[in-house]
Order: structure tokens, then C-alpha cells, then sequence
């Protein structure tokens, strides 16, 4: 079942325009919070394909065992290596001054499962709440959601993008299983039901993608919560847009980047930094979700018909551009939006 073409319609309008009316991060400043010592090959996966999809700055916050190498993989990133293991450390104010500057938040690619990386990425996804960030969860940082679903609950900018085993413990943790009143296909509805309406993303041979927020309310002391937040919704999308034959692993953080990517451009849009707003803020999750499935699964294609068996992650990145234009039209469609 293809993507509904009004979906496609509604993704085109937060994408931003290339008529030289903005300026340096106008068109997306994404972070990706990850990367302990074993872990250094997901944040970067994540936080380039941000780039490669057009975010204008792209920033990895990882730890200082880690930010050496992943420096050395492109001089693109800005790398800020303060995720450290002393627990006096006190990163609240320093990590509340960065996160100010982003527009998104992509949690837990090569996050670990280390204590201290686990409370950082606690006290990250706080302060990206206390200030309305949309957010990625992705990883470990969805074993630190389930540990704790509070931590999540209700906040309805955050997309969860949970593999098989991922999905499986969060269900479970939730109570959401086959024969409980929900089957295979509608258990992503009900996990997002029980998380208070968050978007739900569950990767498989075709990516379920769902927002349910029936009988649910939005997090109170969310900074933004808009009427069309507040709505009782219950929609799901089917993405099955052809991939490749062979399924890599770290695919799913270039999905969490280029969802991050996606919900960096609603932010701009949101901001009235382009467009006319007419899209509502509680509509941007699933469309990011939306978009960041079908633009990975098609590089995942175009990769695979030139490696073949041999098709690693980083075949990936320089397919996501030529990914874009064959799902929405080559970037010179996108110049003639209205200026500043």
C-alpha cells in the first residue's frame, strides 16, 4: 500500500525552500546525543545522514572516549565530547545552553547501557521536554524507556523507533501483547496508546507508523501544547516503499537521523521560518516519521543495486540525496516558495 499522496503533499511543506532566502541553520540544526567508548559508529551514521538530507548543522554530544574517532570520520560534524563518567560532573547547565540551539534532539544512537551514559541521556531527554524539542528515541535510549516509560510518557513531540526486539520488550513492559486485545498490526497503536499519544515507528518488513492518543492526554508541563495537541486521534501509516535485499546493521540510525531531520524541518516550519503554518504541530510527528521511512528505505534500495552482498551502512549516506528527489521531486522544485 503506498504512501497516501496527501501525506507526500503535507512533507513537501515543511521541506525547506533553496532560493537563497535562509541563512545558516534555517534549514535544520540537529543533535544526536551517543557514543560511548565501544559506540562510535552509530552517532556518526546518524548524525551525517542529517546532513546528507539537507540539515544545515548537524552535532554529535558523545563521550570523550568517543569523540576522537568519531571526529576523524568527517570534519562536517561538531563534536562536543562532555557526556563524562565523573559522576560530579554537573552537565545541566552546559547541556540545557547546547540543546537552546537545536532545533531537534536524536537520543541513543551508541548510547550504551553504561550508568552514567544512561543518567546523561535522562537528564538530556528532561531538558529537551522543560524546552519542547522534538525528539528521536532510538537505541538504548528506548532500554531507558522502558525501564521507566514516565520518562517519555504524554510528551507528544518524541518518535520512538523501536526494532523487533526493541518493540517487543516495550510492549511487554506495557502490557501489549497478541491475545490481549491487540494483534501484531495493531499493537504499535496501542503501545503509542499507552505512552499518552506518541508516535511509534515499528521497523519490520513494512514500517508500522502510528499515533493513537484516544483516551490520553498530553504531558501538562510540556512547554507547547497547542488545541490541535490536545485532539483525540487515532492514525496509522503503512510505509512499504521498496529497500534493499539486505538489511545492515546501522540502517536504523540513519532512520533516526533522517527522521531527525524530517522533525527539524517541521520545527523551522512550525517557527514560521518558511511556509504559511497551516500544517498543525500535532501532524508533524508522523510526517517526519513518514518521510524519514521512505527516504531510507528508497537509499537502501538505490544502495543494494550497486553493492549488492557487499552493501554496508556507509553505502547508504551518499544515496539519501538522490533518495530525496525521486520521492519528492528534484531540490529545484523547492526554490520558488515564498521569502523571508
Amino acid at each position: 500500500m503506498p504512501v497516501p499522496k496527501a501525506i507526500l503533499e503535507q512533507l513537501k511543506q515543511l521541506i525547506p525552500p533553496l532560493n537563497g532566502s535562509l541563512h545558516k541553520g534555517q534549514s535544520g540544526r540537529v543533535g544526536v546525543l551517543g557514543g560511548a567508548q565501544d559506540y562510535t559508529g552509530a552517532p556518526f551514521c546518524a548524525a551525517f545522514s542529517a546532513l546528507r538530507l539537507g540539515a544545515d548543522l548537524s552535532h554529535v554530544i558523545c563521550s570523550p572516549t568517543a569523540a576522537p574517532a568519531i571526529k576523524s570520520y568527517s570534519p562536517d560534524l561538531i563534536v562536543h565530547p562532555i557526556l563524562r563518567e565523573d559522576a560530579s560532573n554537573d552537565l545541566e547547565p552546559e547541556l540545557t545552553s547546547l540543546l537552546s540551539r537545536l532545533h531537534v534532539l536524536v537520543l541513543g544512537p551508541g548510547l550504551g547501557r553504561e550508568p552514567y551514559m544512561q543518567a546523561h541521556a535522562k537528564l538530556a531527554l528532561s531538558i529537551a521536554r522543560s524546552q519542547g524539542m522534538f525528539v528521536v528515541l532510538d537505541a538504548d535510549a528506548l532500554w531507558l524507556v522502558t525501564q521507566d516509560p514516565q520518562l517519555i510518557r504524554g510528551y507528544r513531540r518524541a518518535v520512538l523507533t523501536p526494532n523487533v526486539m526493541e518493540f517487543k520488550r516495550l510492549s511487554e513492559k506495557l502490557g501489549i501483547q497478541p491475545g490481549n486485545g491487540e494483534g501484531n498490526d495493531e499493537r504499535a497503536s496501542g503501545v503509542s496508546r499507552a505512552l499518552g499519544g506518541l508516535t511509534i515507528v515499528q521497523k519490520g518488513a513494512s514500517d508500522i507508523i502510528a499515533v493513537d492518543t484516544t483516551g490520553s492526554e498530553a504531558d501538562p508541563a510540556e512547554s507547547k501544547v497547542e488545541a490541535s495537541e490536545k485532539e483525540e486521534v487515532a492514525e496509522r501509516i503503512e510505509v512499504d516503499t521498496e529497500g534493499g535485499y539486505k538489511r545492515c546493521g546501522g540502517q536504523g540510525d540513519i532512520l533516526s537521523g533522517t527522521i531527525g531531520t524530517m522533525l527539524a524541518w517541521g520545527k523551522c516550519y512550525e517557527d514560521g521560518t518558511y511556509g504559511d503554518a497551516t500544517i498543525p504541530t500535532s501532524k508533524i510527528p508522523i510526517l517526519a516519521a513518514a518521510g524519514g521511512c521512505m527516504v531510507t528505505r528508497t537509499a537502501s534500495r538505490i544502495a543494494f543495486a550497486k553493492q549488492g552482498r557487499a552493501l554496508v551502512t556507509q553505502d547508504m549516506l551518499p544515496e539519501l540525496g538522490d533518495a530525496f528527489a525521486e520521492l519528492f521531486g528534484e531540490d529545484k522544485q523547492f526554490g520558488d516558495k515564498g521569502k523571508l
